[in-house]
């Protein structure tokens, strides 16, 4: 493989991706897409739904299963065993790419959700990988953007900052007064383990997609809503991906 371009393809809308993202898909030969099992098969045809809209060319797509990942060891909330456990799986990860790009012939590609600089693995998984090929970075839009853009808000208050953080961190950190707090990868409701008063949530799930899901209110009163229709849309679907916005009323 002469190039691989890792492409940004914004929350699921196919109408999301940039003119860039479009011409960097147009060159691609070879397009690696990361399965996440039977129950996920609908991320890979989003992706694929995007390849469809966009790309002019030939190209094949190679599917990898995306090896098991100890999740076990992050509900311990020990630091260094979570990381240990996220490096063995980037690892295997690491490997299944280089065998696969090894195999491959002109320029490849990865499909990254949101923009691969934000909570996203594909990059730290590349340099694992021995480079005997030119690597080009597609900026995308953001799930945070989209978030705010549905919701109609700005994500941080005047001249205040926001912070992003995930589920896990928000569980151990709270809060921060005077800070907007926008949270990822938070699959156990990480917002019900927050003091609720003063607090206001704004919530998604599914961006960009059809079935796209907005609750928005003081987290006392919207916190349970969201509780109960996330565990919903996952026994229907097998899977979810949401982001949220944490931040005081007023």
């Amino acid at each position: 493989m002469r190039k691989l371009f890792v492409i940004g393809i914004g929350a699921g809308d196919p109408e999301q991706v940039t003119l860039q993202a479009v011409r960097a898909i147009r060159q691609v030969d070879v397009f690696f897409m990361i399965g996440k099992g039977d129950t996920k098969q609908e991320l890979i045809g989003v992706r694929e739904q995007i390849l469809r809209a966009h790309a002019d060319q030939p190209y094949r797509v190679v599917a990898i299963e995306d090896p098991p990942r100890d999740r076990a060891i992050a509900a311990t909330g020990a630091d260094a065993a979570y990381r240990d456990a996220v490096e063995a799986w980037h690892a295997r990860r690491a490997e299944l790419l280089a065998d696969e790009f090894g195999r491959t012939d002109g320029v490849g590609a990865v499909l990254v959700w949101g923009d691969p600089s934000l909570y996203d693995s594909t990059l730290r998984l590349i340099e694992r990988v021995p480079a005997h090929f030119e690597v080009e970075v597609i900026p995308g839009i953001t799930s945070a953007q989209a978030l705010a853009a549905r919701h109609r808000i700005v994500l941080h208050e005047i001249g205040e900052p926001v912070h992003i953080t995930t589920g896990r961190r928000l569980r151990e950190d709270g809060v921060t007064q005077g800070v907007s707090t926008l949270v990822m990868l938070d699959g156990d409701c990480s917002f019900t383990q927050v003091p609720a008063d003063g607090l206001h949530i704004w919530w998604a799930a599914y961006l960009g997609m059809p079935d796209e899901e907005l609750i928005e209110g003081p987290l006392g009163e919207a916190g349970p809503r969201i509780v109960a229709r996330r565990q919903e849309l996952r026994a229907a679907k097998g899977w979810i991906m949401d982001i949220y916005l944490l931040r005081a009323d007023g």
